[in-house]
């Protein structure tokens, strides 16, 4: 690591400023999901935090997507950007 100029880094256990962005989506979803709910079982538990999963990371407007979902951010890239043309560009690197 350190020959490409890396800094090797280990973080202290239960800090959680060592993964801010882990922590903020962690931190959205106990707030978004989890708290103020009654839940009558873990399954239950298991079956939302799946949709939660899945509504984030597909269907959540992002701010940094220009407020698009991520699937509708993928597809428009793969129409402009063929995986052939991926090929190629990564084959010349």
């Amino acid at each position: 690591m350190a020959e490409y100029g890396s800094t090797v880094f280990t973080a202290t256990v239960g800090v959680s400023y060592d993964n801010a962005l882990a922590e903020n989506v962690n931190g959205s979803y106990k707030n978004e999901l989890i708290h103020g709910r009654t839940w009558a079982d873990v399954v239950d538990v298991e079956i939302a935090t799946f949709e939660w999963d899945n509504w984030w990371t597909e269907s959540r407007l992002h701010q940094s997507l220009d407020y698009r979902m991520p699937v509708e951010f993928e597809a428009e890239f793969w129409e402009h950007h063929p995986s052939q043309e991926i090929i190629e560009i990564k084959a010349h690197a």
